[in-house]
């Protein structure tokens, strides 16, 4: 599962001017809203969509599509590609979650980022249901930004890439890898309030 954001292209050259001012605001009241709910400003509920339906003539699926497009735009920050390979920092930590046992081995190294890798393996015989692997988002505080690159899942294991930026230092002493568990989309999916952590000691 790649996580690669393709280029936007204009859908068209034609622009009315007359609309500028108006796009203008659009822009400033979006920023207000995020402002205003600290970034996290949820989803209105299908009611409040359909009353806005009604008193404005617009379509109410385009309406849901289109509070579920602003719910955040974090997903827009500009990538950052790791460029520059240096080395590979090694980690080796390991912990077991309810049957899932989740591995940090190294930490590869670029002149502009760092990448992370998660390896998870499980028993091929619990049940499928119960092995049904879900998002997990990584955090690692201030200042950096993580984002998941990419993710692989096959029998009984799953790898998960993310890269981070600005890259780590080579000493991971101190750090905190915190791996939360999403669902629904990758991209500002729902925590389920399940997480592992991994602090680097000396």
């Amino acid at each position: 599962m790649m996580m690669k954001r393709m280029p936007f292209t204009r859908p068209t050259e034609h622009s009315d001017e007359r609309l500028r001012p108006l796009d203008r605001q659009i822009c400033q009241l979006l920023q207000q809203r995020k402002e205003m709910s600290d970034g996290n400003p949820g989803y209105p509920p299908f009611a409040y969509i359909d009353q806005w339906s009604a008193e404005t003539g617009l379509y109410e699926d385009f309406l849901k599509y289109f509070f579920g497009a602003i719910r955040s735009d974090e997903y827009f920050k500009p990538i950052v590609e790791p460029a520059g390979f240096i080395k590979h920092v090694p980690v080796v930590v390991s912990q077991e979650h309810d049957g899932y046992f989740f591995t940090l081995t190294a930490v590869r190294q670029y002149a502009n980022a760092s990448v992370v890798t998660l390896y998870v393996d499980w028993d091929t015989a619990i049940p499928e249901s119960m092995t049904d692997m879900s998002n997990f988002a990584l955090d690692m505080g201030e200042p950096y930004d993580c984002r998941m690159d990419r993710g692989v899942s096959g029998s009984g294991n799953a790898t998960f890439n993310y890269v981070v930026s600005p890259a780590l230092p080579d000493k991971l002493s101190g750090l905190e890898f915190v791996f939360r568990e999403e669902i629904g989309s990758p991209f500002g999916g729902e925590p389920t309030g399940k997480e592992v952590r991994f602090c680097i000691e000396e």
